[in-house]
């Protein structure tokens, strides 16, 4: 039997392209005691990936080259000779870029069973897996949000930042999106039920966005979840209230390896701010508090998200290099089977 898998052949410099994917076919090996043959049926897209391609120093190790690119998987029990888990189990894990995963499953945490029967299978590489955990972890534990605060999210009909509104929603608060043109701001208002979403790119020079951000959020902003950095950043720091708290999760606009400077770094110190950031996997006591809570949510509709699915693991380099430019909408997905 063929599995086909995408290594990381080189280390991008500046912007990442496909030259740094490579395609290729292995044999799966056979299993021994203790482990699983795992059918994988979606391949989670990531902007976290972007930083695992440079071999420099970060808060994780860097992809290794000619190896299986990183990745959440989620998928179905093929071949079982584990106690723990039997053929047709249905299960997430970080099964990487490839069609086929062997997974030790006397390694705790490898593989974790889910059930499909109100939730679907790939909502658990979306809102009900790493992204709605990292939204979930944000908001509640450094944005802390109380009623009728006002709480901002950039990217925010993503993955990570759809799940940030809905949630300071249910809490009572103002929920501020900003996004990338009217369509995903459409959505996250009318579909995500946000007060109130600024599309960035309607606004291109500092001035027009501050405006646009103090429209909708006239009694400024009491805790921001910030994925993307720049420009964005500066604009919301002029808008937040003393005591605020900023939930630092992604910087996307910097993934590139320019550097980014502050504009207004002396209103941390002005404004009191919390300025703090996270890293989800460093909280897994807090894992099924929130995955309670985000699968409740899925299950009964009140949780709403959608996802960007490409089509073949060959396609997963360019659906990535998408997600980098912000192509998507939603939650990006590659479908395998």
């Amino acid at each position: 039997m063929i599995n086909q898998q995408i290594h990381l052949v080189s280390r991008p410099e500046g912007e990442a392209s496909a030259d740094n994917f490579k395609l290729v076919d292995v044999p799966v090996p056979e299993l021994e005691d203790g482990q699983v043959l795992v059918r994988h049926h979606y391949l989670s897209l990531d902007p976290y990936m972007r930083g695992r391609m440079n071999d420099s120093k970060s808060y994780a190790q860097p992809q290794p080259l000619d190896q299986v690119m990183i990745g959440g998987t989620v998928g179905i029990v093929e071949k079982s000779r584990s106690d723990a888990f039997g053929v047709g189990d249905k299960v997430v894990g970080m099964g990487g870029w490839q069609q086929y995963a062997v997974v030790d499953a006397n390694q705790p945490g490898l593989l974790r069973k889910v059930d499909t029967k109100h939730i679907p299978l790939s909502a658990y590489l979306g809102p009900v897996g790493m992204p709605g955990v990292t939204g979930w972890y944000g908001l509640t534990k450094i944005c802390k949000p109380e009623a009728g605060q006002t709480i901002a999210v950039s990217a925010a009909s993503g993955a990570v930042g759809s799940v940030v509104g809905q949630l300071a929603k249910a809490r009572g608060c103002r929920a501020i999106g900003i996004a990338g043109g009217p369509e995903k701001c459409a959505y996250v208002v009318d579909e995500l039920g946000f007060d109130a979403c600024v599309d960035y790119k309607a606004h291109p020079d500092p001035k027009s966005l501050n405006a646009a951000l103090r429209e909708a959020a006239p009694d400024g902003v009491d805790g921001y979840f910030e994925n993307v950095g720049g420009r964005i950043l500066d604009a919301m720091m002029l808008r937040m209230n003393a005591f605020g708290r900023m939930a630092f999760c992604g910087m996307i606009s910097g993934y590139d390896g320019a550097p980014m400077p502050m504009a207004y770094p002396a209103l941390i110190l002005q404004s009191r701010l919390t300025v703090r950031g996270f890293i989800v996997s460093e909280h897994m006591a807090d894992w099924p508090d929130a995955l309670k809570e985000l699968g409740a949510g899925v299950a009964s509709g009140k949780i709403k998200y959608r996802e960007s699915i490409a089509d073949g693991l060959a396609s997963a380099p360019e659906a990535f290099l998408g997600l980098l430019k912000g192509k998507n909408f939603g939650k990006q997905l590659v479908k395998l089977v």
